[in-house]
């Protein structure tokens, strides 16, 4: 005779089924993930369309989001990813000064097209970029289409970029910044001595200030006096330009600075002729039926002006179009990555349609190693017969211009920042934090320099004078590859590096750029070189693809965490760079 526990017979079967349960869910979870993904992709393959113009039609221009060299494709994941916890409106919002500036020019040629509003935000945009969009914009008003201006407050760059409306707009409780330029830097060497950490710096430059705020408290007398000068010198650009566009001097906005006028009474912008009228954004409404003659215009941003299809004559030649943006590495990074920079040049080298090429630079510097590389790449492209001429953006600098300086001629702006013709290298120090800590270390080895470790032991003083003969080197290589570039003596470079920062009008007048213009200067001075007359523009590298974009949206690092992740990479190995200061403009 059997005797069973009914409980414990219970139980025994009920736990395959809470674990079949479970297998359920999971599957139920993995089948909605991916009919989710499966329908994201499904969107981004076939959701977009061009866009066909009406009759009536405004283009509604939102200065807002961050403003790059090249547009990517439409990101599929915008709407979604804002909603997630973190992200905001305006996550992963770049806006691609290409698409701007071709709109811009669409909707001047256009008859669909009656004028452009330049609506309120933010734009994250460099001084030359501003000044790029800003001149398209004055262009475009030779077409006789208006041009208007509204915002709930305007940042001192986005005034800038809106002065040359033909009425500004702000809301009647709404803010004008003016205030002038500034560039402020955080130094580390309080931070560093709080942790027990040592920075053990190695330079070539007076002026090579991008390592000073790891072992200065505040601005080296160097530093200030370049600083100063680009700052003098691009606010002197935007002062202009405002003081035309606006009908008064210079005299007055500087004054208008001094006496912060952001923080004053509305009526006073009106009384400074700042901006033409007080009005609510549902009042904007009225206007632009005013200036279209009807209620019924419609309206494009500038995703929807962007697909608006382009006619472009197919011919046999090209001229590239090879955008550098972002700081120079040698593996990874958003920025200049080395590796893959030299694999897209070798394929506009493969492409037998490619005639010229453009180097579309906008980089602070970096690696010096990948500076080098790529400066070599650039030399193959002239071998092969190709002319290669240089569009300097917001910045040229360091690296950045070791890049540039090879090629056959160099474009900037005037207020680019350039030059930073130097080079250091840093070693951090964690001796004293592992002694803080209580870490030991100890080894073996076979010869005098095995068992080096400069980051956890420290630097001896034979591996600093060591270290500081390489950095010496890697200089001596800069200045000589500038002055093969620029056909000149390497003396003649050295007295303009030593790490000094120049705005492009002033590095136009000591040699280090062949002429003021822009990218489509650039583009025709390369067909020139050439001798072709007709010839489409093919641009490099190919726009993010599907995953990337993807990748890029689901990245919800904080600002606070790239900070630190900064200051990590900055401390992680012994490097040698050539790298412009940082600074942040405002």
């Amino acid at each position: 005779m059997f005797l069973f526990n009914r409980k414990s017979t219970e139980q025994s079967q009920a736990a395959p089924r809470r674990k079949n349960r479970g297998c359920l869910v999971g599957i139920l979870v993995f089948v909605a993930f991916y009919i989710f993904f499966c329908g994201m992709i499904g969107k981004a393959m076939f959701s977009k369309s061009s866009t066909t113009l009406q009759d009536q039609t405004v283009y509604k221009l939102e200065m807002k989001g961050t403003v790059m060299e090249q547009g990517q494709e439409d990101n599929p994941f915008a709407a979604l990813m804002s909603d997630m916890p973190g992200m905001g409106a305006d996550a992963q919002h770049i806006v691609g000064l290409d698409n701007l500036i071709s709109n811009i020019r669409l909707a001047k040629t256009d008859d669909h097209i009656r004028g452009i509003v330049l609506k309120d935000g933010s734009f994250n945009i460099g001084m030359a970029s501003a000044k790029a969009l800003r001149d398209e914009l004055i262009d475009f008003k030779s077409s006789g289409k208006f041009l208007i201006a509204y915002a709930e407050n305007y940042g001192e760059m986005n005034y800038y970029i809106a002065s040359v409306a033909d009425r500004i707009y702000l809301n009647p409780v709404g803010v004008v910044e003016w205030h002038g330029l500034a560039s402020i830097k955080m130094y580390y060497p309080r931070l560093l001595e709080k942790i027990g950490v040592k920075m053990n710096i190695l330079k070539v430059g007076t002026f090579k200030s991008a390592v000073e705020p790891y072992f200065c408290t505040k601005m080296s007398d160097a530093d200030k006096k370049q600083t100063m000068q680009f700052l003098n010198g691009a606010w002197g650009i935007m002062c202009e330009s405002v003081a035309a566009s606006r009908n008064l001097t210079v005299s007055q906005l500087n004054t208008y600075a001094d006496e912060l006028v952001e923080l004053m009474p509305q009526e006073k912008y009106l009384e400074y002729g700042l901006v033409d009228s007080l009005i609510y954004s549902n009042d904007l409404d009225t206007i632009v039926r005013g200036l279209t003659g009807t209620k019924d215009y419609h309206v494009v941003g500038t995703t929807a002006m962007t697909n608006v299809k382009r006619d472009h004559a197919k011919v046999d030649s090209h001229v590239a179009v090879l955008y550098a943006e972002g700081e120079i590495t040698d593996e990874t990074g958003d920025g200049i990555v080395g590796k893959k920079m030299l694999k897209t040049i070798r394929k506009i080298a493969d492409n037998d349609k490619v005639k010229a090429v453009v180097l579309r630079v906008n980089s602070p510097g970096g690696s010096a190693n990948a500076s080098e590389q790529i400066w070599h790449a650039i030399q193959t492209l002239r071998e092969k017969g190709l002319p290669v001429v240089v569009s300097m953006g917001d910045y040229a600098a360091s690296g950045g211009y070791y890049i540039s300086c090879g090629s056959d001629y160099i474009y900037a702006q005037p207020n680019t920042l350039t030059g930073s013709i130097g080079i250091f290298g840093l070693v951090p120090d964690f001796s004293r934090l592992r002694d803080k800590v209580g870490i030991d270390i100890d080894g073996v080895g076979t010869n005098k320099f095995s068992t080096s470790h400069m980051v956890l032991k420290g630097m001896t003083s034979e591996e600093h004078a060591l270290m500081q003969s390489m950095v010496e080197r890697g200089y001596d290589l800069f200045t000589r590859r500038c002055a093969e570039g620029r056909h000149t003596t390497q003396d003649s470079i050295k007295l303009i590096g030593e790490g000094r920062v120049w705005l492009g009008q002033d590095a136009l007048q000591i040699g280090l750029v062949d002429e003021i213009g822009d990218l489509d200067d650039a583009v025709a001075k390369a067909a020139e070189l050439a001798a072709i007359e007709h010839y489409t523009p093919i641009y490099y590298p190919a726009r993010k693809d599907f995953f990337e974009q993807f990748m890029q949206a689901l990245d919800n690092t904080s600002q606070e965490e790239k900070i630190l992740m900064h200051i990590k990479e900055r401390c992680s190995q012994p490097r040698i760079m050539t790298l412009m200061p940082e600074q942040v403009i405002r």
